[in-house]
């Protein structure tokens, strides 16, 4: 099908979270393949490796065992998710409408805005230290205020450059800028592969099969799972007639390869750098490791690599903002989306004494209900072919997805419920004596190694497949799909799914 002007490289994107027709649809799989390669190709992939061998034990061969398992599947998952957004042609939490009501789906879409603008303040904050780092390296210039301020704007307006413009550019930028920082980013792997201390890495012993299990787990809650609920975003052009297992394979293979790489990566270098996987500051912590001709090219690609992943979370912020209520035009949501992030980056790196630590300990509670939120949505789509589109856009009582009182209670008592049992396991701290929060069964075995994400998502989707055949509401609104399904002939819906 043709591409339209509203979807052309280098032209802004007026479509905001409304559906895209059939007849506007375009693209092919592959191009999930190079939106998640980009998103994790940031150098900071080394620590998550770091962390296997110097908190959970593994040795390299099992740590690469795990970065594999981890990063493949849970981007199964991302790219199983996006199939949502191809059948639907809209973003993944305007989708969540016909889930959990108009009205109710603003608990989940809050959570997920919230949590966007959380980690678009580290990559900006972390952006802005890599490239003040540079210019001290390359050109002697040292850290000021006004420097500070200008590097901010300077990550700040090429991600509202990218993220602005719209869809189209940012796959065109996503696969070219890939071969770009790839490369810096395979420079500086090299290097420091050769700085591996391959004694301490041969006899590494080997840990037990336990802390594979959690080492996992803890790989996909850091990589896919955040993703799990942007994926649509960037699925909605694609025709419908895409096979869905396409789109899980390029999702999964697009993340999976840099994942591993860089993992792996990291496991090898924290045989002679234990702090690599505790450090506050990651692209500072492996700068330390280089000489300084090739701290240019390893804080190049780190600022790219950030610029690359943090352009994709500024615009489903922006969608993910629309859907919330808030009535502008998509490029002005991202645009009051950057200058939040801005105006936390200048808190941040100017004002405030911590940074890392307070801000990651609040995105891990966020985490809790965005894993409650993939569970339910996970339940629905598995049985779901179809969106209404004007009832995804209506948010007005004559909305099929209006449910009762514009709520859809399974889901809301699913997600609820999830939230409440995955609080239990969570310990959010910066240090052993901050601690912000910490549940009854933090420091049971599934709490201490990090797996209250996974009872969260699985209790949603269990307690919503129970409860969904319980409501009413829910169930009249199936039926009522299914009749529709059955009055089109046949070739109008075929779709591989």
């Amino acid at each position: 099908m043709a591409v339209t002007e509203n979807d052309r490289v280098g032209t802004v994107e007026t479509r905001g979270i409304e559906p895209v027709p059939n007849a506007e649809r375009h693209g092919h799989a592959g191009q999930m393949f190079w939106t998640w390669f980009a998103a994790n190709i940031s150098i900071l992939g080394l620590p998550l490796g770091a962390a296997l061998v110097s908190f959970r034990g593994l040795n390299f061969w099992q740590a690469a065992v795990v970065a594999v398992l981890g990063s493949f599947g849970s981007f199964a998952l991302v790219g199983a998710l996006s199939i949502a957004g191809k059948r639907g042609g809209a973003p993944a939490l305007t989708l969540s409408r016909a889930v959990f009501g108009v009205r109710g789906n603003a608990g989940p879409t809050l959570v997920t805005w919230l949590s966007r603008l959380g980690w678009e303040t580290i990559n900006t904050t972390t952006a802005a230290f890599a490239l003040l780092a540079l210019l001290d390296v390359a050109f002697g210039i040292r850290r000021n205020t006004v420097l500070t301020v200008v590097c901010l704007l300077v990550f700040i307006g090429c991600t509202l450059l990218i993220s602005g413009l719209g869809h189209a550019t940012i796959m065109w930028i996503n696969k070219w800028a890939t071969y770009l920082f790839g490369l810096l980013n395979l420079v500086v792997i090299v290097f420091l592969a050769a700085t591996v201390d391959w004694g301490k890495v041969v006899h590494a012993p080997v840990g037990p099969i336990s802390s594979m299990v959690v080492g996992v787990g803890m790989i996909a809650a850091g990589t896919g799972i955040g993703w799990a609920n942007a994926g649509a975003d960037y699925a909605r052009y694609l025709p419908r007639r895409i096979p869905g297992g396409r789109l899980v394979a390029a999702s999964a293979f697009g993340a999976g390869i840099p994942l591993v790489v860089l993992i792996s990566l990291g496991s090898l270098l924290a045989a002679g750098e234990p702090n690599l996987a505790s450090a506050s500051d990651p692209v500072s912590a492996i700068n330390a490791m280089l000489p300084s001709w090739m701290s240019i090219p390893y804080l190049i690609a780190a600022f790219g690599g950030l610029l690359l992943s943090n352009h994709l979370s500024v615009y489903s912020a922006g969608l993910t903002m629309i859907t919330l209520g808030i009535r502008v035009r998509r490029t002005i949501a991202v645009g009051l989306d950057v200058v939040v992030t801005f105006a936390g980056g200048i808190y941040f790196i100017l004002i405030a004494k911590d940074f890392y630590g307070p801000f990651i300990t609040f995105l891990t509670l966020l985490a809790v209900p965005i894993n409650a939120w993939v569970g339910v949505f996970a339940v629905d789509f598995m049985s779901r072919h179809s969106y209404d589109s004007g009832a995804l856009m209506n948010v007005g009582r004559s909305s099929r997805y209006w449910f009762r009182g514009g709520v859809a209670w399974a889901a809301m008592v699913s997600w609820a419920t999830a939230i409440i049992v995955g609080l239990l396991f969570t310990e959010a701290s910066t240090s052993a004596t901050d601690v912000w929060f910490s549940g009854p069964l933090a420091h049971s075995w599934i709490g201490s190694n990090g797996l209250g994400w996974v009872v969260t998502l699985a209790l949603a989707a269990g307690v919503y497949t129970l409860l969904r055949r319980l409501d009413g509401s829910v169930r009249q609104e199936a039926s009522r799909r299914r009749h529709e399904q059955q009055a089109v002939p046949a070739p109008a819906v075929q779709e591989t799914s």
